[in-house]
């Protein structure tokens, strides 16, 4: 132990004072935590499937202490409540307060009527989730609508594929056509790029995908469908007449939606420095109304809405657990990355740029998605806004086709594993509460790299040479 500590020591002369950890001294053993978190996720259900469903916070605070233990080590309590705060303050209280307010209002939204889970119906109910995730979010529409698929599907033994191609398509690649669709195109609003700039460049490549990928989804649907043969009775006949129950709550999701907007356009220029994170009113306020909007949606949702939609707490807090751990651990290897040229993870920072110094529009495109497959593909986005030369009119402009580049990898490539975007995480959890046996970690992984990377591919060769 006192070998490894001294390791790190060797690693990271850290400046203890500063919120942000100085990734240009960090070495690469900063990321083991890291590494074990996604390792556990992908392993432990596999291996030790009881374990991990009664143990599987513990393990993710288990390696959440691999990295604060030895930092407050050789750094001390201070520095080490200093890193834990930034994490905690600036990044994953906001982030899972905006994901349990649409979890929480979404689920108070039955859509009532007796669906029937065919090719087209599915392919249609993912085509308008497409549209929704650019205008109320991934989560917002992947909340609002796979609660109305699966039931649509109860009555059919293969519906592990459908929950897939949802990810994909509804989770992920709808939701890059606005900043309010997913956090990276977000925080490039934030930064100056203008609201609409990214229906406007990005919009071919989102319909070639949404259309490559219902096409695909539809052939192996009817595979599917057709093997099973027509199925004798419905085991959950709700009445025909279409309707939606809890319709307060769709008011509600445009409450949240003008909040998320408006802490990213009010500059009132007051802030709060808590322990060397600065906290802005505009974030407090959001966050203050985002709680209220949920404890307002419970109480006010109709008696037995939450019974029809199956509604548990669940999948929140497998959600707020694993990523507790993601987000702590993730500090080091983001700081790395930001680090550029200076950091461990230089040689990838390299491979985007080509040897006369210009940017390559392809390399930004797979560098940042693969990164954000894994890591938060909102600092991933940032970390290559950044390395691109930061400035919004620049890059909206002469560079256009790495920004591009920048935002289309960070929101398409969210859709490589379970944990590259956080409505993957949700998706999946509602689908294991409501019976449905999904691949594992792996298994995902299998779908994502058989079907979205040769589509990947050909972006690339159509779209960004």
């Amino acid at each position: 132990m006192r070998r490894f500590i001294a390791l790190l020591a060797a690693s990271l002369p850290l400046a203890a004072s500063a919120a942000e950890i100085d990734g240009a001294a960090l070495g690469a053993l900063w990321a083991v935590p890291f590494a074990g978190v996604l390792l556990s996720i992908a392993l432990m259900p596999l291996l030790a499937p009881t374990f991990w469903h009664h143990h599987y916070g513990k393990v993710a605070l288990a390696w959440a202490a691999a990295f604060m233990l030895p930092f407050a080590a050789l750094y001390g309590p201070a520095a080490a409540g200093t890193a834990f705060v930034h994490a905690a303050l600036a990044e994953y209280i906001p982030f899972i307060i905006l994901l349990t307010a649409l979890f929480t209002v979404a689920g108070g939204i039955h859509i009532r009527g007796n669906f029937h889970g065919s090719p087209g119906f599915n392919c249609g109910l993912m085509a308008i989730g497409a549209v929704l995730a650019s205008l109320m979010g991934t989560t917002g529409a992947s909340m609002l609508l796979i609660r109305p698929l699966i039931s649509a599907n109860d009555n059919r033994k293969h519906v592990a594929h459908v929950v897939v191609f949802f990810i994909f398509i509804v989770s992920n690649v709808g939701g890059s056509l606005t900043p309010l669709g997913d956090p990276p195109l977000f925080l490039g609003f934030l930064k100056g790029v203008s609201f609409f700039w990214t229906a406007q460049h990005i919009f071919p490549e989102t319909l070639f995908l949404v259309i490559a990928l219902l096409a695909i989804f539809y052939v192996i649907d009817r595979h599917y469908y057709r093997k099973e043969g027509v199925q004798r009775f419905d085991p959950t006949p709700d009445s025909a007449t279409f309707g939606i129950e809890g319709k307060v709550n769709l008011g509600l999701l445009l409450v949240i939606v003008g909040l998320v907007l408006m802490s990213g356009t009010w500059k009132p220029g007051i802030e709060f420095d808590v322990f060397g994170t600065p906290v802005g009113l505009p974030q407090l306020v959001r966050d203050a109304a985002l709680i209220a909007v949920a404890v307002v949606s419970w109480k006010i949702t109709p008696p037995g809405v939450h019974g029809r939609n199956q509604y548990s707490w669940e999948p929140m807090l497998e959600v707020a657990k694993l990523f507790a751990g993601i987000f702590l651990t993730i500090a080091p290897v983001l700081a790395m990355l930001k680090a550029g040229s200076q950091g461990a993870f230089a040689p990838v920072v390299g491979l985007v740029t080509g040897a006369d110094g210009q940017p390559i529009p392809a390399m930004y495109f797979w560098a940042t998605g693969i990164l954000s497959s894994f890591l938060d593909n909102a600092p991933t986005y940032l970390v290559f806004f950044n390395l691109a030369g930061g400035d919004p009119q620049v890059l909206m402009t002469t560079l256009a086709p790495v920004l591009v580049a920048i935002s289309a990898g960070s929101v398409f490539m969210g859709a490589n594993s379970y944990i590259g975007n956080a409505p993957n995480l949700m998706v999946k959890a509602i689908a294991d509460s409501r019976g449905i046996r999904m691949p594992s970690f792996f298994g995902y992984m299998a779908w994502s790299c058989a079907i979205l990377i040769p589509l990947f591919v050909l972006v690339t060769l159509i779209f960004l040479r």
